[in-house]
């Protein structure tokens, strides 16, 4: 009985006859037994394990452990099956015939048409990898992990849609005028034509400073320092001093033989650039305000930037020349020549001092980075359009750059990797002039559309701990001081929130 055991459980013993065992076994690798050894009970090692298959008789407990080890399950995943898909290929497999190719494609339309995938699987166990077919590559196929014990900061999010429009006609269309400003008391100034409009951006309201006589036009605007006072370029040569709180004149500068088209204040020194190349300082608080003349362009001067420490005064020009002048001297420190068309925008960096953006015309389209302690050229950006601005942030190290022909957006840059962050459709015709509210949060852009745009690209990361709380207080106390608690206090509640820069206060004669 235990050789008739033997002899079905191993076969014949001819090996070009052997048929299949009752049993199949797991391991396709067991010696095939010998004709020698053929109706023997004996036991066949497999190859490389210990166990020996034990024919006629009980396995031992050490063979019923392994065996339930062996064992496995295939859970799929409803959450990533795509349940009309598998009913629509069920039905498909149970036709039998096979079909003509018209019958075919007017099947995989049909599926197309209602937005069932022909050759997907029924069951699933994860969600299926991302093919190059889709559309967006940047979401990030992995499976669901466990959330980190350690809090992680959302990421902020960046809208390409502005958060206000305003209408903005007359507005020159010249590249090479700056008609736009915004105050540290958050007042926004906007050159139209003849006239100056001062935004209120706490309350909305909109109101004329000013209007010039004849055929005078609005060339430049810019605040001072404490948001008190707002100086103004006409195409006439003046250079006026208004009064924001008084919505006065204050005095007139005269002198300049051409427009002036762009202008930089630091403390009591206003620094007015002209159309013959000329750049003047004028001290507010005298009377023969024309202190210094600086002669380095030979073209219209149209950016003008000083450093914040007031050391160092940044000129661009239709020349394509950029000029670094020092406050001591009226001969340029250095110049560069790097750019191959007018040089206007110009910004310092507000975290590292001695750093510098420039940006060319439409035949330049580059961002310079410079050294201005070293005189080196740190870093360039090819844009691919006209640069009309550069603006820093204070909280990231990043800067935002605004554009004219041919795409009219606005760029974000990370610094010091200069990789772009992202590009913002702005407007539809060329952005010329950018200015940042108080908080560095909002970027307004005026372009030659005649819209006014606002734009929030710099959120500002929620404050934790001491600072937090502080601003907090500071905050409430702000909402909460009646209208008619006067000045100092509405003062002091601002002065504490951070908003107004009184560190260096002057006076205008």
């Amino acid at each position: 009985m235990l050789e008739n055991q033997a002899k079905a459980a191993l076969g014949s013993g001819a090996p070009s006859q052997a048929k299949a065992p009752a049993r199949a076994l797991k391991d396709e690798r067991l010696v095939r037994p010998s004709p020698r050894s053929a109706g023997k009970p004996v036991a066949m090692p497999a190859e490389g394990t210990g166990l020996a298959l034990r024919v006629g008789g009980p396995p031992s407990p050490r063979a019923k452990k392994k065996s339930a080890a062996q064992y496995d399950r295939f859970i799929p995943s409803r959450s990533a099956m795509d349940m009309a898909s598998s009913q629509f290929n069920i039905a498909r497999a149970d036709a039998d015939a096979p079909l003509d190719g018209a019958t075919a494609a007017y099947q995989e339309e049909i599926a197309r048409a209602c937005g069932v995938s022909i050759n997907k699987r029924i069951l699933t166990f994860r969600e299926e990898a991302p093919t190059s077919e889709r559309d967006d590559l940047r979401q990030v196929y992995s499976r669901p992990a466990l959330k980190s014990s350690a809090s992680t900061g959302a990421k902020r999010r960046i809208l390409n849609t502005p958060e206000r429009v305003l209408d903005a006609p007359g507005l020159v269309d010249d590249y090479y005028l700056n008609l736009l400003d915004w105050s540290s008391g958050n007042l926004l100034a906007i050159g139209l034509d003849q006239s100056v409009y001062l935004w209120n951006a706490s309350t909305g309201d909109v109101y004329s400073l000013c209007q010039l006589e004849g055929e005078s036009y609005i060339a430049s605007v810019k605040w001072t320092g404490d948001g008190s006072y707002l100086a103004i370029g006409t195409s006439g040569g003046d250079v006026q001093v208004w009064d924001a709180e008084s919505q006065s004149r204050v005095r007139t500068m005269a002198g300049h033989q051409a427009r002036v088209g762009v202008m930089s204040w630091e403390r009591h020194t206003l620094s007015s650039g002209c159309l013959d190349g000329s750049i003047w300082n004028h001290d507010v608080r005298i009377a023969n305000h024309k202190t210094a003349e600086l002669v380095a362009h030979s073209n219209e001067v149209c950016g003008l930037a000083w450093r914040s420490d007031g050391v160092l005064l940044a000129s661009g020009g239709n020349d394509n020349l950029l000029n670094i002048w020092d406050a001591r001297s009226t001969v340029p420190k250095f110049s560069k020549t790097q750019h191959t068309a007018a040089v206007r925008a110009l910004a310092w960096s507000p975290w590292k001092l001695d750093l510098l953006a420039s940006g060319g015309g439409s035949y330049d389209r580059h961002v310079h980075f410079w050294n201005t302690t070293t005189t080196a050229r740190l870093n360039s950006i090819d844009t691919g359009s006209q640069v009309t601005s550069i603006r820093w942030s204070v909280e990231y190290r990043e800067l935002v750059t605004s554009h004219g022909f041919p795409h009219n957006h606005l760029a974000l840059w990370s610094y010091p990797s200069l990789a772009k962050i992202v590009d913002i459709p702005a407007h539809d015709k060329r952005v010329l002039h950018t200015a940042v509210s108080p908080d560095g949060q909002t970027i307004a852009t005026a372009a030659s559309d005649e819209s006014l745009k606002f734009w929030r690209i710099f959120e500002a990361r929620p404050k934790t701990g001491k600072a937090g709380k502080a601003a907090a207080v500071a905050a409430a106390a702000s909402a909460t001081m009646p209208a008619a608690a006067g000045d100092s206090g509405a003062g002091m509640a601002a002065s504490a929130a951070g908003a107004l820069d009184i560190s260096r206060p002057f006076t205008i004669r």
